[in-house]
């Protein structure tokens, strides 16, 4: 087979997917087409059938489909434009090729969480870490490869592991930076800023919400679940527990953003700014990584908000 990444502008395609996601749309004038998500190990890819007269077998979104068609460019993204579909039958295609995962090495990852954990001072802010990222087996399973989000930034395995170390890298170079950061503080809400994804998303190959991320959203479930871990730490200061939840409510930035508070405290701010970084700058990377090679202007971004091009190399 040949992966998403190895896709460019041109090539005729007849290969198998995941698919994703199956949306049934209407042209300007009124023609209906099928809108995909097609997925493998190394992305996603925009696809469209637009003829479904003939050459189109029912299917149905997270199915592995078999499918005919080109490879064309949109608005500086592929697409795959489909002629024909059917469903894929067992034993054509082995379900480890399409679920994306992280570049970074997942042990590697996890070692440096442990040890940003063991270098907390606070005793009470240390236990509460260790509890949840290195004795709680169940929890750092599912930590290690959940996915971060649904389709904006690091929404493959092991991606919320891999988001959750660089906020907390980004945290902890802003400490040696401004050193009036509470640093113990700011790395606990770093490490456990979106630990509320593990509920608000299910698990791959669906990574789609659950009703509880649909109804709460990982903010208010990432809240609940620390105040129930600290509720059983005997002598936890009420004080500190409130600072924590409170960069765990406001690490959005703003109301409109999904935060039920915005930041008040300098630790805070540092959170809020180093996930924002940490989720623009990917979003970024996997717009460009997923772009036709050579192609400069990718066109208006709706995530990012403005039109986006590619860096020209220096000579």
């Amino acid at each position: 087979m040949r992966f998403i990444d190895e896709l460019h502008e041109g090539d005729r395609v007849s290969s198998i997917f995941l698919c994703k996601n199956k949306i049934n749309a209407k042209t300007k004038a009124g023609k209906t087409y099928y809108s995909l998500t097609l997925q493998d190990k190394t992305g996603t890819l925009d696809g469209k059938i637009w003829d479904l007269s003939s050459g189109i077998d029912h299917f149905e979104s997270m199915d592995y489909i078999h499918v005919d068609g080109d490879i064309t460019s949109f608005q500086g993204a592929l697409q795959l434009n489909i002629r024909r579909v059917r469903k894929a039958r067992e034993g054509e295609y082995d379900p480890a090729d399409y679920l994306p995962v992280s570049p970074y090495d997942n042990k590697a990852m996890y070692e440096k969480i442990v040890d940003y954990v063991n270098s907390v001072k606070n005793e009470k802010i240390r236990e509460l870490l260790t509890g949840m990222f290195v004795e709680d087996t169940e929890l750092v399973d599912e930590f290690r490869h959940h996915s971060a989000a649904k389709s904006v930034h690091h929404s493959f395995v092991g991606g919320l592991m891999q988001h959750t170390l660089r906020v907390t890298q980004l945290c902890d170079s802003y400490c040696r930076i401004y050193p009036l950061l509470n640093r113990d503080l700011l790395i606990a809400g770093a490490l456990c800023h979106d630990i509320g994804k593990l509920e608000e998303l299910a698990s791959f190959p669906n990574n789609d919400y659950t009703d509880d991320g649909q109804l709460l959203g990982h903010i208010v479930i990432g809240y609940g679940m620390l105040r129930d871990r600290i509720a059983k730490i005997p002598g936890f200061p009420q004080k500190t527990a409130s600072e924590l939840y409170h960069l765990i409510l406001s690490h959005h930035g703003e109301l409109e953003f999904g935060s039920p508070k915005k930041p008040a405290l300098i630790e805070a701010f540092a959170l809020h700014h180093a996930d924002n970084t940490d989720a623009k700058l990917q979003t970024m990377s996997e717009l460009l990584s997923s772009s036709e090679p050579g192609t400069e202007w990718l066109g208006y971004q709706r995530l990012l908000e403005t039109n986006i091009r590619r860096t020209t190399p220096l000579v």
